[in-house]
């Protein structure tokens, strides 16, 4: 049962932070919405901007356990960072009100939850680093790419996805995911992996 009161407060956090803004919100509107009391709010969250960072943790958990299985999934770097990728993309529809109120909000943490952020933001960017490098060293991923400007460029193309992609859009979570790893994957592979990628047809997902 409080699970699912935290749940629902979230949920009615996030329709109201969309609509009215972080600071434009309170504690109260929050309570009155989901049908508690200020003591159900309180067992769950010790304030507001509490809420915001559980908001961003929720999603940011998600991507990292998901590379974290991947990585113990899978002996080739390559499938280990198509799958990373897959679910990278795919929070994007899982967690689109929670990705929207962040980015909207996020000037708004506090420094010690911001810290907190800023460090499961680093530790996702070193699996993908890592997988990149080791993808190297197998010979699986071209030698003359640099694992930072390469891993960011991932981060940076597959972020930008919260500013266009709707649900109601041409292409399903999973196509988008598709066409991304066919981008990837062509821009780094060894040239006689991309041939065996295409020959297999196991690039694509789905």
């Amino acid at each position: 049962m409080t699970a699912d009161l935290k749940g629902k407060i979230i949920q009615q956090a996030l329709l109201l932070f969309e609509e009215h803004g972080f600071h434009g919100v309170s504690v109260n509107q929050i309570v009155s919405s989901v049908g508690t009391s200020k003591g159900g709010f309180y067992h769950h969250f010790t304030s507001k901007d509490e809420l915001l960072f559980v908001i961003h943790d929720t999603f940011i958990t998600y991507v990292i356990d998901k590379a974290q299985l991947a990585r113990e999934k899978h002996d080739s770097p390559m499938k280990q960072l198509q799958e990373i990728v897959r679910s990278f993309v795919n929070v994007f529809d899982l967690y689109k009100a929670h990705i929207a109120v962040f980015y909207q909000e996020e000037l708004y943490l506090k420094p010690d939850y911001e810290k907190q952020i800023k460090a499961k933001r680093d530790q996702f960017k070193h699996i993908i680093a890592a997988t990149i490098g080791d993808g190297k060293a197998k010979g699986e991923i071209r030698s003359d790419l640099s694992i930072e400007i390469t891993t960011m460029a991932i981060l940076g193309m597959v972020n930008w996805t919260y500013k266009w992609y709707k649900r109601s859009g041409s292409k399903s979570i999973d196509e988008i995911a598709c066409i991304f790893n066919d981008l990837i994957l062509h821009a780094i592979l060894q040239e006689n992996l991309l041939t065996q990628e295409r020959f297999e047809k196991i690039v694509l997902y789905g």
